[in-house]
């Protein structure tokens, strides 16, 4: 058994924030399920927006994310994180040579989908999250334990004092471990492999999200999965993500007979808000075409985007003749836990930041480059919350050792069954048809009625937890009946002013409310 002052699950932007800020007089352990880099942070290749330019202004920016997140936004929550984004750029810019700049030294901005103006701030090109967390790393001091191939698994609650009061964890050898925490923080990222098409690093695949839910946690707005339009697509595979600044750079979306695909589709063409693009593409491949990113009108792009060019490269794709094969994929979780913007849940001492999430600053569809944006922020605010909230709460009923456990295997569909499913069924494009099918499935599994999960292997539960994951994907998405941002039904296939800012609200044992409420809730922790 083993004490913590701050225990965080996960290794992403928003879980090395946190970590570095926090005070150097505080115990604070990071559990990692692999690698600490492994993660979609690390992946990341846009860059982080912020209203720095000139004649840039939070204002617009606050106005093109509640645009891209079809007003389902939490107004105050997008407003806070935007007019803080700035100084974020600037204490981070303060500190090193992290960001690109011109020849006069003043930081290089990018424009992206559904951006009015040139916001966005690149590292590397198209390296901003691997160095980001690179950077990060670097800033861990002694006061801070990181464990790597740790997966934890179940929240440990002290029902008394109704309070999270740690985790248990499995070595790949499947001991049994138990951490105990002032301060639980979930910051495990999305689920995007739940589906077949995905930019998500092999980790993400809903683990805090499930445990939260297991748990007694408020999950909120699970329908809302965002699909990136232009993900590498060779061999009926995708291979890994384009950025959406290689469009902003001039890039075009064409058919394999050049014939450009946006035109006349949104305003923005190509950078159209993503829900947008991702569908045209979808029904393009679905007719039987074959889309490509034309990116004969960039000057120096390997120069421009070296991490794209290797990806490229490593799958056989020439890149002299101007044309790269893509295909929509799974890419960013809108919903989450639900939390306010300090990562406050609504199970006292237990925190939510970063993907894991759900703050009300995304809506219904992410903007992008405000995913880094919003881990950074979640990081810092909920730094500044711990560091001034020194009580401690004793832990009155310690949890009992557990013995060695002879592992036992569950009988479930392969998960790749399970993606497949969820890419037909719950994917770009859902009908009431296709989303009863994928339910009934899920229900015969019974996965919602498992209670015990220390006598599984690690590959099992990571499997129990994404068809929990994809259960809730599928409840909400059923009972949201409209089309908007990245939740599209073919038969309700406009938005209904009746479900704006309607969240689906699901706690465990099936139960689900809909409540007409701003996300952000004034939680107490």
């Amino acid at each position: 058994m083993e004490r913590n002052d701050v225990l965080i699950i996960g290794s992403g932007v928003a879980a090395l924030q946190l970590a570095t800020l926090l005070n150097s007089d505080k115990n604070v352990r990071i559990l990692t399920k692999s690698h600490i880099k492994n993660a979609n942070s690390y992946l990341a290749q846009g860059g982080i927006a912020a209203a720095i330019g000139i004649g840039d202004d939070p204002s617009k920016h606050y106005t093109d994310t509640l645009k891209a997140g079809r007003f389902h936004n939490n107004e105050e929550s997008v407003r806070e994180v935007l007019n803080e984004a700035p100084t974020l750029i600037g204490n981070f810019s303060d500190q090193g040579t992290i960001f690109d700049k011109d020849q006069d030294g003043r930081i290089l901005l990018g424009l992206e989908g559904a951006h009015s103006e040139n916001r966005i701030v690149h590292s590397g090109g198209d390296a901003t999250g691997k160095n980001i967390i690179e950077y990060l790393i670097t800033n861990l001091t002694e006061n801070i334990k990181v464990e790597e191939n740790v997966f934890a698994y179940e929240l440990i609650i002290d029902h008394e004092q109704k309070r999270c009061i740690g985790v248990k964890a499995k070595n790949p050898d499947g001991t049994i471990r138990i951490f105990l925490g002032e301060y639980v923080i979930l910051a495990t990222g999305g689920c995007g492999q739940m589906y077949s098409f995905t930019s998500s690093a092999p980790t993400v695949t809903g683990d805090g999200i499930a445990m939260a839910y297991l748990a007694g946690a408020e999950i909120a707005d699970m329908e809302f999965i965002q699909f990136h339009p232009t993900l590498l697509y060779k061999d009926g595979e995708t291979k890994g993500l384009i950025s959406e600044a290689v469009r902003g750079e001039g890039a075009i979306l064409v058919t394999e007979e050049g014939t450009p695909i946006m035109e006349g589709v949104h305003p923005l063409k190509d950078l159209g808000p993503r829900h947008i693009v991702s569908q045209t593409i979808f029904d393009y491949i679905k007719n039987g075409h074959e889309v490509y990113l034309d990116i004969t009108h960039i000057n120096d792009f390997e120069k421009r985007f070296p991490s794209i060019t290797a990806i490229c490269r490593k799958n056989g794709v020439d890149l002299s003749e101007g044309r790269i094969p893509v295909a929509p994929g799974s890419h960013f979780l809108m919903g989450g836990v639900k939390a306010d913007l300090h990562g406050r849940t609504s199970i006292n001492g237990l925190f939510a930041i970063g993907e894991a999430a759900c703050t009300g600053l995304h809506g219904a569809n992410r903007l992008a480059s405000n995913s880094l944006l919003e881990g950074l922020y979640q990081g810092e605010k909920l730094s500044q919350w711990i560091n001034a909230h020194s009580k401690k709460e004793p832990i009155l009923h310690f949890p009992r050792s557990i013995p060695i456990i002879q592992e036992k295997s569950i009988s479930l569909p392969d998960v790749k069954v399970l993606k497949d499913r969820m890419m037909k069924r719950v994917g770009i494009v859902r009908s009431k048809e296709l989303l009863e099918e994928q339910n009934n499935w899920l229900l015969q599994l019974h996965v919602n009625d498992l209670a015990e999960f220390d006598s599984y292997s690690i590959q099992d539960i990571e499997a129990i937890f994404m068809y929990i994951t994809a259960f809730l994907i599928t409840t909400a998405a059923l009972c949201r009946t409209e089309s908007r941002g990245g939740h599209y039904r073919s038969d309700f296939p406009d938005e209904d002013e009746g479900w704006l800012k309607r969240a689906i609200i699901q706690k465990r044992k099936g139960e689900v409310v809909i409540r007409h409420e701003q996300i952000e809730t004034a939680f107490v922790n």
